[in-house]
């Protein structure tokens, strides 16, 4: 196991958790629908939640936890556009939003677990659990997106 290398994958999970606090806070901000409101803070919280899971393991490592979005800066423009979402569109479109977002961070959790040979097997079964709460955020968030008409 590459110490390096494992610290740089819980890295990359630390900046999606980052992605996704900021997107779901500033939509949680912009938006008027108590249930939306609602589910954007549970959103926050399995991310915060996950991140301080994630920064503990990286310091036990002798690492530093980055405070960073993720660097390609494909997920903050994607909440970016969460943002311009509920300042000027539909529910749906906030909604469609916020599922791209998720995809996306469900696709970096893949990837880590696709790591094995940097990971201990806590660290995996770590990783496995959180993407199961990011997966039923994901899943509540689809189902609220699915159940909404589109605009007309």
């Amino acid at each position: 196991m590459n110490t390096e290398k494992t610290i740089d994958v819980l890295n990359s999970l630390i900046e999606i958790n980052n992605d996704r606090i900021y997107g779901y806070e500033t939509a949680s901000k912009e938006v008027e629908e108590t249930d939306l409101k609602m589910m954007f803070s549970n959103a926050t919280e399995t991310s915060r939640k996950c991140k301080a899971q994630l920064v503990a393991e990286v310091i036990s490592l002798g690492g530093k936890p980055t405070e960073s979005t993720t660097t390609s800066g494909k997920i903050y423009r994607i909440w970016m556009d969460v943002k311009a979402s509920v300042t000027g569109k539909s529910r749906r479109v906030i909604l469609d939003s916020c599922v791209f977002g998720e995809e996306a961070a469900i696709d970096t959790y893949k990837d880590a677990l696709g790591e094995e040979e940097n990971l201990s097997s806590n660290q995996h079964m770590m990783i496995a659990e959180q993407l199961l709460l990011i997966k039923a955020d994901y899943d509540s968030i689809k189902i609220v997106r699915n159940l909404t008409e589109v605009d007309k």
